[in-house]
C-alpha cells in the first residue's frame, strides 16, 4: 500500500482460519493472518482492501484529533470506577441473566481501551470500568448484549432478536455508544 507517508503494517499470525485488518490508535495497520497464509496472499488482501484501510485510517485520525483535548482519567479515578463497577454490575448481570434464562461464569471488571464488554465461550463476562461513566440504560445494554452471547456466540439475526426481546429500544444504546463511546474510551490513560 502507498500513502503520502509510510504506513506501518504489522503482521500477527495465529491458528485462525481467516485474515483480518485492524487500524490501531497509532494509525498503524495490524493484519491478523492464518499461520500458513503466504505473504503474497497477505499483500494481495491488503491491496484489495486498500480503500477500506485508507477510509478507516482517515476516520480514526479525525476522531483522535477531536479527542485531543479530552481530560484523561488518573489511575486513582480508574480504580474508583472499577470499585464502583464491581458493586454495580454484578447485581445487574444476575437480574438480566434470570430474565434471559442463561447462566454465566466469572465477572471481571477491567479498564480496556477498546471494548465495553466481552463474553467467553465458557461464559465468563468482562466489563469495562468506564461503563460507570455511561448512563444506566446504556450500561444495561452492554450487560444484556454480553449475556445474549450465552445463547448466540455471534451477531446473527437470532442474537439481535434476543437482545431486542429483552431490551426493545436497544438501538438507542447502540447509537449512543457510536456517538459517545470513543470520547469515553479516549479518557483512559
Amino acid at each position: 500500500m502507498r500513502d503520502e507517508g509510510e504506513i506501518k503494517v504489522y503482521l500477527k499470525r495465529s491458528r485462525r482460519k481467516t485474515i483480518s485488518v485492524e487500524i490501531e490508535r497509532d494509525l498503524s495497520v495490524l493484519v491478523r493472518a492464518p499461520l500458513r497464509m503466504s505473504e503474497r496472499e497477505i499483500r494481495r488482501f491488503l491491496r484489495d482492501n486498500e480503500d477500506w484501510v485508507r477510509k478507516h485510517r482517515d476516520a480514526l485520525a479525525v476522531k483522535l484529533k477531536e479527542n485531543e483535548g479530552i481530560d484523561r482519567l488518573t489511575p486513582d479515578e480508574i480504580r474508583e470506577l472499577a470499585t464502583e463497577a464491581k458493586k454495580d454490575i454484578p447485581p445487574r448481570v444476575e437480574r438480566y441473566a434470570l430474565l434471559i434464562g442463561v447462566t454465566y461464569g466469572r465477572i471481571t471488571i477491567s479498564n480496556q481501551k477498546t471494548r465495553w464488554g466481552s463474553c467467553s465461550s465458557k461464559g465468563n463476562l468482562n466489563f469495562n470500568c468506564l461503563l460507570m461513566l455511561a448512563p444506566e440504560e446504556h450500561r444495561d445494554y452492554v450487560i444484556v448484549h454480553e449475556l445474549c452471547h450465552r445463547k448466540q456466540m455471534n451477531h446473527s439475526r437470532r442474537f439481535w432478536d434476543e437482545v431486542e426481546r429483552v431490551m426493545p429500544d436497544y438501538k438507542k444504546s447502540v447509537k449512543w455508544f457510536r456517538e459517545n463511546g470513543e470520547s469515553l474510551l479516549s479518557r483512559m490513560i
